[in-house]
């Protein structure tokens, strides 16, 4: 016997929570389905114990660099229990029974489509009208030889850990490489980063490459750009990696950061008519529709694999379901990574904008030249501002700031983005005194429009 339900959501990351709160809410029956932990990826092993664990040290670094403070000690076991508790000790069981408090069938295993509106879970059938996929993503590890010989971590690894290594090896210069290697070596472990391209956060323009890695190699990071490992042994109880440039590097452990694969294998959506993208990625609409009464969401899409993009998604998956349908945009999105300072970015890099054939002005400010701010906030003032804008539209089209709490006052510019607020209007605006969003009146002046 199968049970029929109006909407079956599989995967409950925040996306997922998402959509299913809002359906519950609008008085659906909903299914949620999920394989592991509902909260997801970015609950227990991401997000939020990763940025639980880098606070404790940026706070140390503010209180050292503060005139009139000082002396500030990190404490890795209160903030391993604390991480812990964030992270609810890897335990759903309060979403489980709130979800099934609010109406929802709960369901835990894994799931696959067995044809339009009917799926398995864990030997259960169950029909629906309408399918979400917000199965998330998994972590690449690229092949090298010998990988099977030696101690290897992923985030999942990392942010659970109870004892940290004292040497550890960190594979991969995104986002999370760069904000594992900050929260190891402030609680005092030897870390050696190791990026294939020849700079850190390469998806960014070129500046806020090189201001990252200034700012970790202060902070006692070992910088290898250029290079990637070819082999993996061990030699005593060092595991090392052999390096395309003849160089080798060594530690405790090897952290692989390189990269996410969407998480759609084995969930049977090809017979449905869903369509995969080179990646494997689920192809998706305006509106996040992948089929006929099926939706994705999420990293599945590799749309823009955050969190706050999949529940953007989720809304605009809630909405349609419901009947108040309206297109998905991407346009201003902020990207923060969570180093100490922040580096956040919204909107296009000045290659994208090339690409797109757009005639630019760009402007980057010191913001210690040009605002209070940054002295009342520190003693040894650290922060910089870009922006990029359209001369023919007069609007930006791209901005990036690394500084104390960008990864909060980049919004202004994120906003001004997305909705395309005339940089004439963006100068008549008046900031309050003192902020580092003053800054952005010493950059817009800046441009040569």
């Amino acid at each position: 016997m199968s049970e029929h339900v109006d909407v079956a959501v599989m995967g409950m990351g925040p996306g997922g929570e998402v959509a299913a709160s809002r359906l519950l809410a609008a008085g659906q029956r909903v299914a949620v389905i999920e394989r592991e932990l509902i909260g997801g990826e970015c609950a227990y092993w991401a997000c939020i114990p990763s940025k639980t664990v880098l606070r404790p040290p940026e706070a140390a670094g503010e209180v050292d660099r503060v005139q009139g403070a000082g002396g500030a000690g990190l404490d890795w076991a209160r903030a391993r229990d604390y991480r812990d508790y964030m992270a609810r000790h890897l335990d759903d069981s309060g979403q489980v029974r709130s979800y099934a408090d609010h109406g929802a069938l709960v369901l835990k295993g894994e799931a696959r489509v067995l044809s339009r509106g009917r799926l398995e879970v864990a030997g259960r059938e169950l029909t629906c009208d309408h399918v979400i996929v917000a199965t998330g993503s998994d972590a690449v590890i690229p092949p090298i030889d010998g990988l099977d010989t030696v101690t290897t971590w992923t985030n999942r690894e990392t942010y659970t850990t109870r004892d940290l290594p004292s040497r550890a090896v960190i594979v991969g210069g995104s986002a999370v490489g760069v904000e594992t290697a900050q929260f190891l070596v402030r609680f005092g472990v030897q870390v050696t980063l190791i990026q294939r391209s020849d700079r850190l956060l390469g998806r960014e323009e070129p500046r806020v490459s090189e201001l990252a890695q200034k700012y970790l190699q202060e902070t006692g990071v070992e910088i290898r750009t250029g290079t990637s490992p070819t082999r993996a042994y061990q030699e005593g109880a060092d595991n090392v990696l052999d390096l395309t440039d003849g160089t080798q590097a060594g530690g405790d452990v090897i952290i692989f950061a390189t990269g996410r694969t969407p998480r759609t294998n084995g969930l049977g959506l090809g017979d449905a008519g869903v369509k995969f993208g080179e990646r494997g990625e689920i192809l998706v609409d305006d509106h996040c529709r992948a089929a006929d009464g099926i939706w994705a969401l999420g990293d599945v899409t590799a749309v823009m694999p955050f969190t706050h993009v999949a529940k953007y998604q989720a809304r605009i998956v809630a909405d349609a379901i419901l009947g108040r349908p309206h297109a998905a945009h991407y346009t201003g999105i902020p990207r923060v990574v969570f180093a100490d300072p922040e580096i956040a970015a919204a909107g296009l890099t000045q290659a994208q904008a090339d690409d797109d054939g757009l005639t630019t002005s760009t402007a980057e400010i010191d913001l210690a030249q040009s605002l209070a701010r940054p002295w009342t906030y520190e003693g040894d003032p650290r922060g910089h501002l870009g922006l990029l804008a359209d001369r023919d539209r007069r609007i930006l089209v791209g901005a990036w700031a690394v500084g104390p709490q960008a990864g909060e006052w980049i919004h202004q510019a994120s906003l001004a983005i997305r909705t395309h607020i005339p940089i004439e209007t963006l100068l008549d605006q008046v900031a309050q005194f003192p902020t580092y969003s003053e800054g952005y009146l010493t950059a817009l002046e800046a441009l040569d429009l």
